[in-house]
């Protein structure tokens, strides 16, 4: 009865996972392109509302005008959608994936005696501790080098492969590979949670009281939802929880 629950949680959470990936990793695409595809405004008002660029789409028989502001609107509007859910539900479907297939069976899929020989609960903390490590010390490099792209990039993509090695002299050879693209998960949705999100929702705070946003949480977003896009574009297969891409 236990492997007939796990074997349809598996194919529940892997369909899951599956779908909002695709959700996500399309929607990163669409603001890569619009971001590439952006052209100063042609009217001088829209320059005075604080518009950076737009681009006019034709869609389903309709027109659309996306625009996007240096900072933000003058004026906050009624209906504000968060671009969010996409990434939480991509991580917690892979994650729980992750608990399904490897943490529950940690002495099947976790451990290789040839490779190192551990205990299921040290291979099950150390698969924890590596996703936890993996954020600590990639927003480390952000706070410290952050206005250093080229420096912050080769020091995280040293990082990557520094954790990529290590995996590979802890866990099984499968495990090592989904860890490390679970590890790079882990950090694209913290990014989100810990940092864009947060940062938008102090400028949209800021407008609410009538105050000018600080332009810094714009940067500091952008440059995480750069990174995250750059991670899809790198490692579209292994950079999720489960692997299942």
């Amino acid at each position: 009865m236990q492997g007939f629950i796990v074997d349809w949680l598996n194919l529940a959470l892997r369909w899951l996972h599956v779908v909002v990936a695709i959700a996500w990793i399309g929607e990163s695409f669409y603001f890569v392109t619009l971001d590439n595809s952006l052209k100063p405004p042609k009217d001088p008002a829209a320059t005075r509302r604080g518009v950076f660029g737009e681009l006019w789409h034709v869609h389903g028989g309709g027109f659309y005008n996306m625009q996007k502001y240096t900072v933000a609107p003058p004026n906050m509007p009624d209906d504000l959608h968060w671009s969010k859910w996409p990434s939480y539900t991509t991580w917690m479907s892979g994650f729980g994936l992750f608990m399904v297939l490897y943490l529950f069976s940690p002495s099947t899929y976790l451990i290789d005696k040839n490779v190192l020989d551990m205990g299921p609960v040290v291979a099950v903390s150390s698969a924890l501790g590596f996703l936890l490590a993996g954020w600590i010390v990639y927003d480390s490099l952000c706070r410290l080098l952050g206005n250093r792209d080229g420096l912050l990039g080769i020091c995280v993509g040293a990082y990557v492969i520094i954790a990529a090695w290590l995996a590979c002299h802890v866990f099984a050879g499968r495990a090592a590979y989904l860890i490390t693209g679970a590890m790079l998960a882990t950090i694209m949705s913290a990014n989100v949670f810990f940092v864009i999100i947060p940062g938008q929702r102090k400028m949209v705070a800021a407008m609410l009281k009538g105050e000018v946003p600080n332009a810094i949480y714009g940067k500091r977003g952008k440059q995480r939802s750069v990174h995250n896009r750059s991670t899809i574009l790198a490692f579209p297969g292994p950079s999720s929880p489960s692997g299942a891409g």
